[in-house]
């Protein structure tokens, strides 16, 4: 139904009507003649002028333009809160791996980017993110560690998907002086690195999980961006159904966004942990990622899979200095083809504090949140409350 082409005549009318009706804002579109949209799947996804959403100097800015359902601090019990009083667990909604099976890997396609090292180098100093030591091991090593297999969990189902491409640069010491260096630093590379019970590793000391959920209208602008400064190292993709996620069915569908089609974005930001989910919604579970062509949702002829498996691909190729893709806050990563859901999951210290009203409407780069002062003593610490 989305993608059926509109005639021509009838676009500026529709799409006119459907505007007025869903509070769409016609003047910040890229493209103002309403007859180049062929279909309202290419009205859902279109694109905003230049500077139409600046972007926040905070820590951790909206992905997307939408209305907050719920946010907060995740505690030892690690559920989340879809609406008040309605949670689902941590560990459904990112999934799972134990390492007790060994389906393959999946590697994302990416260009050759050996010019890209300086500004991917520049990117981590600036945004406090530690690199992968990939480059301190040189090409030789990285490439033994590239044609291991990949230890993923018997609810994951991965498929090898990688370029060719030699995106390694000399490092500049010999492959058994960087593996003693490393060995010596007790640092292991990224693509050696155990796979835990968990997608989130052990919180750092005086930090907390944090979590938020913004619902996207039918009239809202559908693209989605950076949050923050991060790198995204993996996505899991969980086929799932396509249940509404309108406000109402939150409030009555427990574990609503751990039942439907979703892309778990899992990576790592100057805190530590840093995730972002997106959820697809009925009729739309086609869900674009910018940098992951290969990803492949809501298609028609899938076969059925059991609640809590998913495909998982690595971006490690997108920059082998950071071991996944870095992003710059407000940069375009995807899309949705209608209304639907984006859950954000992320390590911060606990001074950590959210800038936002449960129920609000948002805007992408508007601040969802900074760090604050560290409180006068330890009893003056609270956890954020979504009411």
């Amino acid at each position: 139904m989305n993608s059926l082409e509109l005639p021509v005549w009838f676009r500026p009318y529709g799409f006119s009507l459907y505007s007025w009706i869903f509070g769409c804002n016609l003047d910040e579109l890229a493209e103002p003649d309403l007859t180049k949209y062929k279909s309202l799947g290419d009205f859902f996804y279109r694109q905003l002028k230049p500077g139409a959403r600046p972007i926040d100097p905070s820590i951790l800015v909206s992905p997307a333009d939408g209305t907050v359902l719920h946010f907060g601090s995740i505690k030892d019990h690690r559920t989340v809160e879809q609406v008040k009083g309605m949670t689902y667990s941590l560990d459904a909604l990112l999934g799972v791996s134990s390492g007790n099976a060994t389906p393959t890997s999946e590697e994302i396609h990416f260009a050759n980017r050996d010019h890209a090292q300086v500004d991917d180098t520049e990117f981590a100093n600036v945004n406090g993110i530690p690199y992968s030591v990939d480059e301190l091991l040189g090409h030789q090593a990285r490439k033994q560690l590239e044609d291991e297999p990949l230890v993923e969990s018997p609810t994951s189902e991965t498929v090898d998907a990688s370029l060719n491409n030699d995106t390694s640069s000399a490092a500049g010491l010999s492959m058994t002086e960087s593996v003693n260096v490393a060995l010596d630093a007790g640092i292991r590379p990224l693509l050696h690195r155990t796979p835990s019970q968990s997608a989130v590793h052990k919180v750092k000391d005086g930090n907390e999980l944090f979590f938020a959920v913004i619902y996207l209208a039918p009239g809202d602008y559908h693209r989605f961006h950076s949050p923050t400064a991060w790198v995204v190292e993996k996505r899991r993709h969980f086929v799932g159904e396509l249940y509404s996620v309108s406000p109402y069915i939150a409030k009555r569908l427990a574990g609503l966004f751990v039942l439907n089609e979703r892309v778990a974005l899992l990576g790592r930001w100057r805190y530590g942990f840093f995730s972002m989910v997106p959820v697809g919604a009925t009729n739309v579970g086609s869900i674009v990622i910018n940098f992951d062509r290969d990803l492949r949702t809501n298609e028609r002829k899938r076969r059925p899979t059991k609640p809590g498996v998913y495909t998982e691909a690595v971006y490690t190729r997108a920059s082998p200095l950071l071991g996944g893709q870095p992003l710059k806050p407000g940069v375009e990563m995807g899309g949705f083809k209608l209304g639907s859901t984006i859950v954000l999951v992320f390590e911060a210290p606990k001074t950590f504090q959210f800038s936002l009203q449960a129920g609000q409407k948002i805007r992408v780069g508007q601040s969802m949140g900074d760090i604050g002062e560290m409180p006068s003593s330890p009893s003056s610490s609270s956890s954020v409350s979504s009411s």
